[in-house]
């Protein structure tokens, strides 16, 4: 048998209300009584039953997170870091891979496994305000992603074009002049892709460039063979940068790999800045310049958030906070001592 609530009251010579509160962070609990109630937990290995304790609250203990690509290792590393924030509030989650179709994200969004899971994470790629809007599922929903949407759910993304501003800016303070832009999107205006695109023109206006709509590169995809291929067709354009600013790491590590294969030089010809700081991005036989959003904030903010609507905890507005990001440079654009993070935001 497991330890109980009444083992530990014992050991510690206290009651089982004492204990409970402990065991549930109750603020009314002296230092010293805490203390002597955490060691005869600690002693004995006591663990808490948390199943129990969130269907005595009619929870299953369980909230979903909803992504569009396993295979980009942003999302690995997000999942990550959701995971580690639910944790904190004794929450397991469930990974769900909607592979960016739009059916897929509406089943999630409209109670695919309600019964199995207190609340949702979802990143969208293809849903719109009306399906939100529509939504007649009562678990609470949090979004993530830098898509804009006009819907009473609270939103977690940072400032894509002031960070897309960022990058630009640091390759102009190197003296480049031809930014490219690869992995522009055909569509919806308010995509990331659009807004990292809108930054990109921003910066380069307010730095006296007019932007070169030749040098934007619409991709079919934002994988490393996508980024690979936009960059051989900009160069096969003859229109050839000496910078590029990529939607996302995969799209210019791909772009990399034509420019060496190009026998282009990395950075002296043409440097590279991405987007999403992957772990592959500091590997990279040439490490990679990059905006790095700050993950563990994005998944701390959502799960709190969605918490928060489970606790029942009143809301009068939704709530669209802005995340930081850092712009981490490295060889890409930088060689030697130079490289490191310079710009926190």
């Amino acid at each position: 048998m497991g330890v109980s609530l009444k083992d530990v009251a014992q050991r510690a010579g206290v009651s089982i209300k004492t204990v409970s509160n402990v065991v549930n962070n109750y603020q009314h609990v002296t230092p010293a009584m805490r203390a002597k109630v955490q060691q005869a937990i600690d002693e004995l290995g006591y663990r808490p039953n948390l199943t129990a304790r969130h269907l005595r609250k009619g929870r299953t203990g369980i909230i979903a997170l909803a992504v569009p690509e396993f295979g980009n290792p942003y999302f690995a590393e997000l999942a990550g870091a959701v995971i580690d924030a639910a944790a904190r509030h004794d929450y397991t989650v469930l990974v769900d891979h909607t592979a960016g179709l739009r059916e897929k994200e509406l089943l999630v969004s409209q109670g695919f496994r309600s019964h199995v899971i207190d609340g949702l994470i979802l990143s969208p790629i293809h849903l719109e305000t009306e399906d939100l809007m529509a939504r007649t599922e009562t678990a609470p929903l949090v979004l993530l992603g830098e898509r804009e949407y006009e819907a009473p759910y609270d939103h977690i993304a940072i400032d894509n074009v002031a960070a897309a501003r960022a990058a630009v800016r640091h390759l102009v303070g190197q003296g480049r002049r031809r930014i490219a832009f690869l992995g522009s999107r055909t569509g919806r205006e308010r995509q990331p892709a659009h807004l990292r695109l809108r930054g990109w023109r921003e910066e380069l206006s307010a730095a006296g460039i007019t932007p070169d709509e030749s040098l934007v590169v619409v991709t079919d995809g934002y994988g490393r063979e996508d980024g690979a291929a936009g960059m051989a067709q900009l160069l096969d354009r003859d229109a050839r940068p000496d910078a590029v600013f990529a939607y996302n790491d995969l799209i210019a590590i791909g772009a990399m790999r034509t420019l060496t294969e190009r026998g282009l030089r990395i950075p002296e010809d043409v440097a590279v800045v991405g987007f999403d700081d992957i772990e592959e991005s500091r590997y990279t036989t040439i490490t990679l310049t990059t905006i790095a959003p700050d993950k563990e904030a994005i998944a701390r903010l959502a799960v709190d958030s969605l918490v928060e609507q489970l606790k029942g905890t009143p809301v009068a507005e939704p709530r669209r906070p802005r995340p930081g990001y850092r712009l981490v440079v490295r060889e890409s654009t930088t060689h030697g001592p130079g490289a490191g993070p310079i710009e926190d935001l």
